[in-house]
């Protein structure tokens, strides 16, 4: 094998391997919220996320503001700060703006 061979498969397994982590925050996110917040908030992810638009939650998120607002959308709610990153993932993947539709 050549060198520059080896150079381009280190590459290629490189992009693999950050690419699945992160869709592993999406649904780290989705489980966080299916496991610590559902039955605090009282209703799906789902309604969830679609609460604000993608650049609104990139917006709450640039302010510090994320766990705040999941707070304040779900009284009663204690979010960690381990887990704010992964459900912010989570709810800017399914934002009321992007089309997608989470199954929690």
């Amino acid at each position: 094998m050549t060198q520059m061979t080896k150079v381009a498969a280190a590459a290629l397994l490189g992009m693999a391997l950050l690419s699945t982590s992160a869709m592993a925050d999406i649904n780290k996110g989705k489980r966080i919220y299916m496991k610590k917040m559902k039955a605090a908030c009282g209703f799906s992810g789902a309604k969830f996320a679609v609460k604000h638009t993608q650049s609104e939650w990139e917006e709450i998120k640039g302010a510090g503001k994320f766990k705040e607002e999941a707070e304040k959308i779900c009284p009663g709610l204690k979010l960690k700060d381990k887990y704010v990153n992964d459900v912010y993932d989570f709810a800017h993947e399914y934002a009321s703006d992007s089309g997608n539709v989470p199954s929690c």
